[in-house]
């Protein structure tokens, strides 16, 4: 086997370790490390909660590591001290070989620092093997350290005639079953739930996640999202259903009535206060750099046509994935995107097809949001 099959098998074999943690690491990137001498596997760990080791460390202590070993770790050792010691003095005290990384750390504060270490201490370093595939995987943490904005996907259950709700406000339940279950993962896997008070009054739902341990392949308790609403002028009561359930709920406003600030805050929420636009709405461009700046790296939006237009419109969204149910709603049903209207088809959206297929009775379409 040639010297880059070896490392692409390696590596593969890290990302794989890495997405043990999809679930849990957040809000740190979710990282594996494979230990190997003569393309022979010693040991292998991942990064499994924020304040646990690391993946490099975990795979040292998994077995007695020889010098000489080859490491092959999915992002850049760590240089810094967080929570836990520098992962680049564990992997040169092991006497490492070489050390292959995916990519390197998207800090700009502190990326390639890691590597500088370890070729200052004599061992080779490699970069770059299945990079993208990395990015991939951790597109929020990166997204947050370089722009300081987290990942922003809306979430849309739509008609084959693109209608998301009855002319009425009635939306439950366009998809099927088995497309609501898959939704749950999508929840499991974001940093924040975000949706508005809107939605909030006129579905009531409960924004969590309803997965356990075993159905997410992880040893670990479930972890709950915080939900995020936006509730510009605070119509929101503290009695709707979600505030019934376990977990954090952030609230952003521009509302300066202190009486209702005192009840959400009573009834668990945590009210902060925001920026607002001209037409006096939170400003969400703000709104994102705050939850990036509490380390929000990936945000799951389920919401109406208005914000959804609106996260387009502004350019804060990436992704869409799109539940197409086999119904027709007619023409005085709701749309799925309040975009206003466009006159010249050169101010369309621009969507890439990522992905297709069938949940259930369903097609479901993910697409990146080219930006202008």
């Amino acid at each position: 086997m040639s010297s880059s099959a070896q490392h692409h098998r390696w590596m593969a074999q890290a990302l794989r370790l890495a997405r043990k943690g999809f679930y849990s690491a957040h809000p740190n990137p979710r990282v594996g490390c494979v230990i190997v001498k003569n393309d022979v596997l010693l040991g292998e760990g991942w990064h499994q909660f924020t304040g646990g080791a690391h993946a490099e460390v975990n795979a040292i202590q998994s077995t007695v590591i020889p010098a000489g070993a080859d490491f092959y770790v999915t992002l850049e050792p760590c240089s810094h001290h967080g929570r836990t010691p520098p992962c680049v003095d564990a992997v040169i005290a092991a006497r490492a070989a070489r050390v292959i990384v995916a990519m390197q750390d998207p800090n700009p504060e502190v990326s390639g620092r890691g590597l500088e270490q370890l070729r200052k201490s004599g061992i080779e370093v490699i970069s770059g093997v299945l990079e993208s595939e990395a990015r991939q995987l951790n597109r929020g943490f990166i997204k947050r350290m370089q722009q300081q904005l987290p990942f922003v996907s809306i979430k849309m259950a739509l008609s084959l005639d693109g209608r998301s709700a009855l002319a009425n406000g009635v939306s439950q339940w366009i998809s099927g079953e088995a497309a609501r279950r898959d939704v749950q993962y999508l929840r499991a896997g974001a940093s924040a739930i975000l949706s508005s008070a809107q939605t909030v009054l006129d579905d009531d739902p409960s924004l969590n996640t309803r997965l356990g341990s075993e159905e997410l392949n992880q040893s670990l308790a479930p972890r709950q999202p915080v939900r995020v609403l936006v509730d510009s002028q605070l119509r929101l009561s503290g009695k709707e259903k979600i505030f019934s359930t376990d977990g954090e709920i952030w609230i952003y406003s521009c509302s300066e009535n202190e009486a209702v600030k005192r009840q959400l805050r009573d009834s668990g929420a945590q009210v902060i206060d925001i920026s607002a636009t001209e037409s006096g709405q939170v400003s969400l461009q703000a709104m994102l750099r705050d939850m990036a700046a509490r380390g929000i790296n990936d945000v799951h939006t389920e919401c109406g046509p208005r914000l959804a237009g609106a996260l387009i419109d502004q350019q804060l969204a990436d992704q869409l994935i799109l539940y197409l149910a086999p119904h027709l709603l007619g023409d005085q049903a709701r749309g799925g995107f309040s975009l206003g209207e466009l006159t010249t088809m050169d101010r369309r959206k621009t969507c890439r097809i990522c992905d297709i297929r069938q949940i259930g009775e369903d097609i479901r379409l993910t697409l990146n949001l080219e930006q202008e």
